[in-house]
């Protein structure tokens, strides 16, 4: 290690001010197009094509842009689906993307979103009213939930859902397996996303162990987004 190190004549250090360096790492960020929805900052609402379904999203301290093609890939599967589900929830919301992207495409339907972080909540909260949503808990509004994982009482207190997203990651999504399962609607959709190809198969499985049973995969690079039915 000491070998690829340089010499400590040559190091130079300085003293940065304290940034908030994840909105600076999103600033400047291009517009992305996923299925109809076109998702921005407000220096490019006025690039909306038509046709589109806008989803404004600043940079800030929660995940989901858009960029990332899990984000991506979750938006295309939600624009693709056939279906209209009355009741859906988003688990790991970051910037209330999906939540709001869900509350776009079925207006009247009831929205839950969770998140562990508590910054993911104000977050959201922001973006909802940006989007010109609401908070609330009735139908074609969008109910925010800090919450570490799904068994907490007023996510199954508003269950069963008839859709479910969750942009996580493999480990996390393969520990829920059973949570999420329990709260889907027999003959619900499930989204999964964040989960790498060669990890597919493993979560996949997970679900499969409590009757959600794969249908396919939208692969974006490495990053399959997975749809999944319950019986």
């Amino acid at each position: 290690v000491q070998a690829l190190l340089p010499d400590a004549d040559a190091i130079v250090t300085e003293r940065l001010e304290m940034q908030d360096w994840v909105t600076l790492s999103q600033s400047g960020l291009e517009p992305i197009t996923a299925g109809r929805f076109f998702v921005h900052t407000a220096a490019d609402a006025e690039l909306l094509p038509d046709g589109s379904i806008p989803l404004q999203i600043e940079a800030g301290l929660a995940f989901g842009t858009g960029q990332h093609a899990t984000t991506t890939g979750c938006l295309q599967e939600i624009d693709a689906l056939d279906l209209e589900p009355r009741n859906v929830l988003d688990v790991g919301t970051g910037t209330a993307i999906l939540a709001l992207a869900m509350n776009k495409r079925w207006p009247k339907a009831r929205v839950t979103a969770s998140d562990i972080d508590p910054i993911s909540i104000t977050v959201s909260e922001e973006n909802i009213a940006i989007n010109g949503g609401s908070v609330g808990t009735g139908p074609g509004e969008v109910a925010l939930f800090v919450a570490d994982g799904v068994a907490h009482q007023p996510i199954v207190s508003r269950a069963p859902y008839d859709l479910v997203v969750a942009n996580i990651l493999a480990g996390p999504l393969i520990a829920l397996a059973r949570d999420i399962a329990d709260v889907m609607a027999p003959g619900a959709t499930l989204i999964l996303a964040g989960v790498l190809a060669d990890q597919a198969d493993g979560v996949e499985a997970a679900y499969r162990e409590f009757g959600v049973t794969p249908r396919s995969r939208r692969p974006i690079g490495d990053w399959p987004t997975l749809l999944l039915h319950k019986h």
